[in-house]
């Protein structure tokens, strides 16, 4: 593990420092799926390539070239629809995406889950909702932050084991999961508690990166478009909803090669639109700092994303279904008025399995969602109904 890191931060401080890096490479049909380009194994056309700013799309070979400016380490392959394998690999200067033709996507199920704050305590009910997803038998699942128990707080080793925690509970799915990184995931922000420095390697989000790879990125399934979001930034100490302008870059970049057509689903921590933060009072000790922060020099609140206008803004007409989100344990859904997005909000895995929120029953657990020809047919909240407790 400690050369593994050693590797990582290498690369990234070599990142940093490079003006610009020269990377090639291919995305292909692995047919026999050892990972490797064998003869006869064709290139997949028409794919998106990225360091997590600029795009290109494969060639008619399957074949791209892309000049990365980034100091962010990864290369990040959008994996078409039909195709499915690892998504993204350190930043290198040949880098081949092996993808595995997969069966018809047409009509699949996925889930929607936030909020597992692994540790110690909360493994057994990561395990029961992995057996719940396995038996309802869904294409892969979303889990939209706070994936450890807490980072922001503690020391390295402590958050270091939350993480391989997690990383150990995901590998036990039979299908992919996706994530994205919650406020839990930013790394010693709160310095009074945690007592890390500022400079320290793995400081803020790069603790994310280096366990869990990129922290946004985006992948096609069944004909529709899905974009991981990372909607958590911070200032000081306080972390807070908000999308930086390197990420918004992406977005646009991204989206420019997707046809029209295809619909856009995004998934991130902090909603966007909710109305959990209005049960919560503005002068409270529920959450650590203020609920409002300044934000373009605007009084904005803290666990919304403050600039969601700019994501409209890249999204702009396309057909934008769903924009799925957690942080607040429980299941809230509603449209803006005149709007065609569902802003919906799942429960927590993490316990307790009720609880009252604000005079109204919430549970803990996930959202299923099942999808006919690029179309939502329906959204049902599965309760975990856990008994360990």
């Amino acid at each position: 593990m400690q050369k593994q890191l050693a590797i990582f931060l290498l690369l990234t401080c070599l990142q940093s420092l490079a003006q610009q890096q020269h990377v090639s490479g291919a995305v292909f049909n692995d047919t026999n799926g050892n990972l490797l380009r064998d003869p006869g194994e064709p290139g997949i056309p028409g794919v998106v390539i990225s360091d997590q700013d600029t795009t290109v799309v494969s060639d008619t070979q399957g074949n791209y070239q892309l000049e990365s400016d980034s100091d962010l380490p990864y290369i990040v392959v959008s994996q078409p629809t039909g195709y499915s394998g690892k998504y993204y690999y350190p930043k290198a200067a040949k880098i081949d995406f092996p993808l595995v033709n997969g069966a018809d996507q047409s009509h699949f199920k996925f889930i929607h889950a936030s909020d597992t704050h692994i540790d110690s305590l909360n493994l057994p009910r990561m395990e029961r909702f992995r057996k719940m997803a396995d038996s309802i038998g869904v294409a892969f699942v979303l889990i939209s932050g706070d994936l450890v128990r807490d980072a922001l707080r503690v020391d390295e080793q402590t958050a270091g084991k939350y993480y391989r925690l997690f990383l150990e509970a995901v590998r036990k799915f039979r299908m992919p999961v996706y994530s994205c990184p919650g406020n839990h995931e930013l790394f010693g922000i709160e310095r009074d508690k945690s007592l890390v420095r500022e400079d320290h390697p793995l400081y803020g989000k790069k603790m994310y990166r280096y366990f869990l790879g990129p922290d946004y990125y985006s992948f096609n399934y069944g004909g529709m478009h899905f974009m991981a979001i990372d909607g958590v930034e911070y200032q000081n100490q306080y972390y807070h909803g908000g999308v930086d302008s390197l990420q918004l870059r992406w977005m646009e970049n991204d989206l420019k090669f997707l046809p029209t057509a295809i619909p856009v689903i995004t998934f991130n921590h902090i909603p966007f639109v909710s109305p959990g933060f209005s049960f919560s009072e503005f002068e409270s000790d529920i959450f650590y700092g203020p609920q409002l922060l300044l934000q373009n020099g605007k009084l904005k609140h803290r666990h919304l994303v403050y600039n969601f206008d700019e994501i409209q803004k890249r999204i702009g007409e396309r057909h934008y279904p769903l924009a799925l989100s957690g942080h607040y344990h429980v299941a809230m859904e509603g449209y803006i008025a005149g709007g065609e997005t569902l802003f919906a909000q799942t429960g927590a895995i993490t316990g307790p399995d009720r609880f009252d929120y604000h005079g109204f029953p919430a549970r803990s657990g996930f959202t299923l969602y099942e999808i006919q020809d690029s179309k939502l047919v329906s959204a049902v909240f599965v309760p975990l109904k856990f008994q360990g407790n």
